[in-house]
């Protein structure tokens, strides 16, 4: 009983963040047309969850499987791989390699853990590695800079068999809500 408490609550959670996602593209859409004076109109939209539960089969067995981390990699789905806040993202298309889980990496990794970027950089630093990106400067971000993530060229060359890349992101904005 309780556990299937917990799964109701968990897929109301989960659905609660795509719906948020959603919500975000939505208002980016309409506040980048109202900028650029004209609607924007999407080609495609990736929504894809990370840190989520599902029941899936995996070697013939059913399995509740927590990707923690990762995304769904399945064949032919699209998914995004973000780097940091300074660094490329991409949006890839997963091999559905069943090693794996068929899963991919969510994004770079934490290389240093929150305190320990406070600890390591200072808000000079971020401001250096940010040159050319408009961001909210400020110490409230230090643990967000670039420095403090894996290296997302050596987190997509590791996920070659996992996704294929599609395209290449660069940052020109970023945001961070408080």
């Amino acid at each position: 009983e309780e556990f299937d408490s917990y799964i109701k609550e968990l897929h109301w959670a989960q659905h609660f963040a795509y719906l948020n996602r959603e919500e975000m593209m939505d208002r980016f859409a309409q506040c980048l047309g109202e900028f650029i004076g004209t609607e924007v109109v999407e080609a495609e939209r990736i929504n894809c969850h990370h840190n989520y539960t599902v029941k899936e089969e995996h070697f013939s067995k059913n399995v509740w499987l927590t990707r923690k981390g990762a995304v769904l990699a399945d064949a032919g789905v699209k998914a995004l791989i973000p780097g940091s806040m300074g660094t490329r993202s991409y949006v890839v298309e997963g091999k559905g390699f069943a090693p794996a889980l068929r899963s991919a990496p969510h994004g770079a990794g934490r290389k240093y853990s929150r305190t320990e970027a406070r600890k390591r950089f200072t808000a000079k630093d971020l401001d250096s590695r940010m040159t050319g990106i408009v961001y909210r400067p400020g110490k409230e971000w230090i643990d967000e800079i670039p420095d403090a993530y894996k290296d997302i060229d050596q987190v997509m060359e590791d996920a070659a068999k996992l996704v294929e890349v599609k395209h290449e992101l660069r940052q020109v904005l970023n945001v961070k809500g408080t």
